[in-house]
C-alpha cells in the first residue's frame, strides 16, 4: 500500500473511531449546460409565489411567534 492511501485509510479509520461514518451524496451538476437557466426558474417561482400567497406571510409570521413565545426559537 503507498505512503498515501496508508494515510488515507489511517485517518478514516479515526475518523469511524470518532463515531463518524462515510456516506455519498449525489448533487447537481452546476456545470452542466442548462443548469443556471433551471435555477433561475425555480428561484422565479419560489418569489412569484412569496409575493402572491398574503395569507402564507402571515400564517408564517404567526408560527414564528409562537415558537419565540413558547422559548423555542430566539427572535
Amino acid at each position: 500500500m503507498s505512503n498515501s492511501a496508508s494515510r488515507v485509510q489511517q485517518h478514516r479509520v479515526r475518523l469511524r473511531h470518532a463515531g463518524l461514518r462515510p456516506i455519498q451524496i449525489w448533487v447537481p451538476d452546476t456545470r452542466r449546460p442548462g443548469f443556471a437557466a433551471e435555477a433561475h426558474r425555480q428561484i422565479a417561482l419560489v418569489a412569484q409565489g412569496d409575493r402572491g400567497d398574503a395569507q402564507l406571510a402571515v400564517m408564517m409570521d404567526e408560527a414564528l411567534m409562537n415558537l419565540a413565545d413558547s422559548g423555542e426559537w430566539e427572535a
